[in-house]
């Protein structure tokens, strides 16, 4: 490990052998810096595990990576050293997620996990007193049923904030990330935010007390203030568009803010507002993005409509090819976020997930839903897609796409669908009930939910979303996965997948690229070596995924594809054959 000191400008190294660390804190008076590490075998272990199993894998055999060591590195700030020898704080047999110093009582909180999210009981917030060496100080201090993340310290060193995803039937009634304070002297817990009604996606400690709270409702980050548990949280005036990273740079009240913002027309970079208060006036103090600015970029808005079953408005993000706002019966892509506790917002992006941008760029006309289930518009709104996780998200989506029609933007004969997780998800689905769509466009989504809950790393939220385990509730778990319902594609579709996913794994793009081969839909299949659920390892895979897409989309996008040895009377034409089905959604905990 090294450190960097700002006053003798130099490296200094510390031998920690062959441990290696995961998450940091410092002390109060940075004296200290303490780490965590997963727990290891020593060589005698080893050697004994591997005469008794060879490379047989026990799955649910403790492992030394499930325990966690905390260790302390003690620096002498008088002349610059540091002491060559690292400690043991205590050995945990939890694995430690965050690690947060706490000066009241001289403590460590941090946060647990489980190998997967199999029972979100693993998941909670513990102390240990630095005071006692011993195991016995560990606290639990929650019991929420729930995803504790981002520990934040209060300005008077007494409360923990925290960000809380819980299950709506646990014992936190939400569905939406929420904000807790933890009082450390009494623990009592109060939820922040309680009046904001959108998802709260990061807090940042407030000096003199209380939080900056950055949420998200409709297509808008914000930044919000509040001062205490009694006190409402107060939107701050700022730009319309997408807040994050925010942080406050002085332990005085009023002092400067940094934070990194971006929206339909500004690429993101890093601003720097003088006060809380002066957010309109902040100045960027980055230039790191400033191609996108000498860039005929699309054309961006807001769009409304109604899934007329119910009456609900659903929001979505348009985006208009450069030059083309006012023109009509454009070619249209549907491009579906994941999640799908998620949104498509007020921001600019261009990567290899979200290409709303590039590909009207490219030409199209883009429309990203935020469907039911997309946070940002009530509880309500997101607990919806329970029980009819396909089929409500699907109505919502075909009607945005009734609705650019009916208006005259979109051209009805040059329409694509396509998303990645949930977006695949839903894309796999649409294409089974309608044939409307030209090409399809499917990334990392589930084709058979039963073998998708039995191999993916979130299965407690598959089970409750389809109300109970395979086995209890068998029928909604076949009704609303698409290879039952493959022989009704008839739409040309691009797949991709990671080879290394755990999420969904990568069987469930075999499955829908053999159902397709073997109707005769033309279908090509992309498999990324050494990629887990986000395509992030190699910038390359990114690239050559929106290059194929692009390709396909042109190939097969301008007019639709019919194959003479398919009965016609496979093909569903209309949405009026809407079956109602629920789905899986996969959830990522750490965005």
């Amino acid at each position: 490990m090294y450190f960097y000191s700002v006053t003798t400008e130099k490296l200094i190294a510390v031998e920690i052998g062959t441990v290696q660390p995961s998450f940091i804190t410092w002390s109060d008076d940075d004296r200290i810096l303490y780490f965590v590490a997963q727990a290891m075998w020593s060589k005698e272990e080893e050697d004994a595990h591997r005469v008794e199993w060879k490379n047989v894998i026990n799955h649910r055999q403790i492992k030394p990576g499930e325990h966690s060591v905390i260790y302390r590195i003690t620096i002498d700030t008088n002349n610059l050293l540091l002491f060559a020898n690292v400690s043991i704080v205590a050995n945990v047999s939890l694995m430690v997620n965050e690690l947060l110093y706490v000066p009241y009582q001289q403590q460590l909180i941090f946060t647990s996990r489980g190998r997967s999210y199999e029972d979100l009981d693993n998941f909670e917030i513990y102390s240990i007193k630095l005071s006692s060496s011993s195991s016995s100080s560990l606290s639990r201090l929650t019991n929420m049923e729930g995803v504790e993340q981002e520990l934040k310290l209060s300005s008077d060193d007494k409360h923990v904030f925290y960000r809380l995803w819980a299950l709506s039937s646990g014992k936190v009634q939400t569905t939406q990330r929420r904000l807790f304070s933890l009082d450390l002297t009494t623990g009592k817990i109060d939820r922040l935010g309680q009046n904001f009604d959108g998802v709260i996606t990061q807090c940042a400690v407030k000096s003199g007390g209380g939080v900056h709270i950055i949420g998200q409702l409709g297509l808008n980050v914000q930044v919000y203030t509040q001062e205490s548990i009694a006190d409402d949280a107060i939107q701050q005036r700022g730009w319309n568009g997408t807040y994050e990273r925010f942080s406050s740079l002085s332990h005085q009240p009023g002092g400067p803010v940094a934070f990194v913002f971006s929206s339909f027309e500004k690429p993101k970079e890093v601003y720097l507002a003088d006060s809380i208060d002066q957010l309109m006036s902040a100045k960027a103090i980055t230039n790191n993005n400033v191609l996108f600015t000498q860039r005929n970029l699309p054309q961006v808005k807001a769009y409304y409509w109604k899934n007329t079953a119910d009456n609900q408005v659903i929001e979505g993000v348009l985006h208009y090819p450069p030059g083309k706002s006012n023109e009509k019966n454009l070619p249209l892509l549907v491009l579906i976020h994941g999640g799908p506790n998620a949104a498509s917002l007020n921001e600019l992006q261009a990567n290899w997930n979200n290409w709303a941008t590039i590909s009207a760029t490219e030409g199209s006309l883009v429309l990203e839903p935020n469907y039911r289930g997309s946070t940002g518009y009530g509880d309500k709104f997101l607990g919806e897609l329970r029980l009819r996780l396909l089929s409500l998200p699907g109505e919502d989506i075909l009607m945005g796409v009734d609705q650019l029609i009916e208006d005259g933007i979109a051209d009805s004969k040059k329409l694509v669908v396509g998303g990645y997780s949930y977006g695949g998800f839903l894309t796999n689905w649409l294409i089974t009930q309608t044939t409307r769509f030209n090409v399809a466009l499917s990334g990392a989504g589930s084709t058979e939910h039963v073998s998708s809950w039995g191999t993916m790393d979130l299965p407690v939220l598959l089970s409750y979303l389809h109300g109970g385990f395979p086995w209890e509730v068998p029928k909604i778990y076949e009704r609303e996965s698409s290879i039952y319902q493959l022989n009704k594609v008839r739409t040309p579709t691009h797949i991709v997948t990671g080879q290394s996913d755990t999420r969904v794994d990568a069987d469930q793009s075999y499955m829908l690229e053999r159902g397709l081969h073997y109707l005769g839909i033309p279908v090509q299949l992309l498999v990324f070596p050494n990629e887990g659920h986000g395509i992030e390892n190699d910038p390359w895979n990114g690239k050559i995924k929106v290059r194929e897409e692009l390709k396909w989309l042109q190939k097969y996008g301008l007019e639709k594809y019919e194959n003479q040895s398919l009965p016609n009377e496979c093909i569903t034409k209309t949405r009026s054959l809407f079956i109602i089905v629920t789905s899986f959604f996969i959830f990522n905990i750490m965005t």
